[in-house]
């Protein structure tokens, strides 16, 4: 019997991209008080990498292209101005909604990976400590127990005394959010929303990663699957 549904938080809750896009937006004007030049055509500079798959590089080649002067400091400064920011993000209705349903049936949790002030940010921003009985941020317990670390999952679910046969947990990410699940016996679903930013990673179960047990598109989908197991 599932007692407990434990959430990720990027593209799971919420989409990821709406942040990434807000996080540009605060560098931009961050540079534009110190260049002669538009915050709009620096976040165009940014946006244009992003959205061309430049996951890893991103300032630096956008940097490039408007001709800016930078070393490693610099674009160190700018990544901390990207996870300090706070973010202009909102709740999806078809979210909350879910969240109000699942929350007088069953013991919430959030277990979310990434730097620490940026998630807590994200977390206040979207409203949402309200429905979770325990929150995990991965970053206090060591970057080292980021997933696929069983470690959070680990103290989830001491600290809310349940079994994993009696949990489900919902992300995104093959790559990285199931394995630990699946090892300790947490039913595990994915969601696919249409803009995840890791919405074409395979889900083959003959992938190298770990894959969910089950799959939904809609988080709206979600109070009816759980009906069922």
């Amino acid at each position: 019997m599932i007692t407990t549904v434990i959430f990720d938080l990027d593209d799971t809750l919420y989409d990821e991209i709406d942040y990434c896009r807000s996080g540009f937006h605060a560098v931009s004007r961050h540079l534009a008080e110190s260049r002669k030049i538009p915050a709009e055509k620096i976040f165009d500079a940014i946006w244009q990498q992003f959205t061309a798959g430049n996951r890893t590089k991103t300032f630096s080649s956008a940097l490039e292209k408007l001709g800016f002067s930078f070393d490693d400091t610099f674009i160190a400064k700018l990544i901390d101005v990207y996870r300090s920011h706070t973010p202009e993000i909102t709740l999806p209705p078809d979210s909350k909604t879910v969240l109000e349903q699942l929350a007088g049936k069953y013991v919430l949790g959030l277990l979310t990976d990434g730097f620490l002030p940026a998630q807590q940010l994200k977390v206040r921003a979207l409203g949402i400590e309200k429905y979770f009985k325990r929150i995990i941020y991965t970053e206090q317990l060591g970057r080292q127990f980021w997933k696929p670390s069983p470690a959070g999952f680990q103290k989830l679910l001491e600290s809310l005394k349940v079994q994993p046969q009696n949990a489900v947990y919902i992300a995104d990410n093959p790559t990285k959010d199931f394995l630990a699940p699946n090892s300790l016996g947490i039913l595990t679903v994915r969601i696919i929303r249409p803009a995840g930013l890791h919405r074409d990673l395979s889900d083959d179960p003959s992938a190298p990663a770990s894959p969910a047990k089950l799959t939904i598109r809609k988080i709206a989908q979600l109070p009816n699957l759980l009906k069922k197991l």
